[in-house]
């Protein structure tokens, strides 16, 4: 699988923007109907609210995302986490995927840059199932202070293999067009 291609020329909306803004309109018809104007009007204020606060760092985020594509040749990249890398490829991509700090939007900028440098689409998933679910600031920070070393621990070693069976079944699904 390729990176994502567009389904629309460029400056024209691809038809996932063009589903969620229906999505958005008819979740807007639907509470205006229910609960009125006022209520609409207040969402939509919450909603650019949220918008002002998230934009800088989504902003942020593709630009680093943009300059990890810049900085790494895409030799490099298909040395290290290309279809040849083997075992290694998803040993380096769990890890990385385990030690990338921050929430998504750090993590999906970074995936995007590494499958235009030419990381293939199973060893992506395996980074991001590793980042999601062996995520060591969130083991540190959330998991351990609140559920302890023994559960944490369990969960952990009963995790360690998802990220690499994602892996291969991406692989195989991917190669079998299912």
């Amino acid at each position: 699988m390729t990176p994502a291609k567009r389904d629309a020329p460029p400056g024209r909306p691809s038809k996932l923007t063009l589903f969620f803004v229906a999505l958005a309109a008819l979740s807007a018809a639907a509470l205006w109907w229910q609960q009125g104007v006022d209520a609409t009007l207040a969402a939509v204020r919450d909603a650019m609210v949220l918008l002002a606060m998230i934009a800088p760092v989504i902003a942020a985020a593709l630009l680093i995302g943009g300059y990890v594509q810049a900085v790494l040749p895409r030799e490099a990249v298909s040395r290290w986490l290309g279809s040849d890398s083997g075992a290694g490829g998803y040993l380096l991509a769990m890890i990385a995927g385990c030690f990338t700090p921050a929430g998504p939007f750090a993590a999906f900028p970074l995936v995007l840059a590494l499958r235009r440098g030419g990381a293939p689409f199973d060893v992506c998933v395996v980074y991001l199932s590793a980042w999601s679910t062996l995520g060591v600031q969130r083991i540190v920070i959330w998991e351990l202070p609140f559920l302890g070393h023994e559960f944490v621990a369990l969960r952990v070693l009963a995790s360690l293999p998802v990220p690499l069976l994602a892996g291969l079944l991406a692989r195989y699904l991917l190669a079998h067009r299912i």
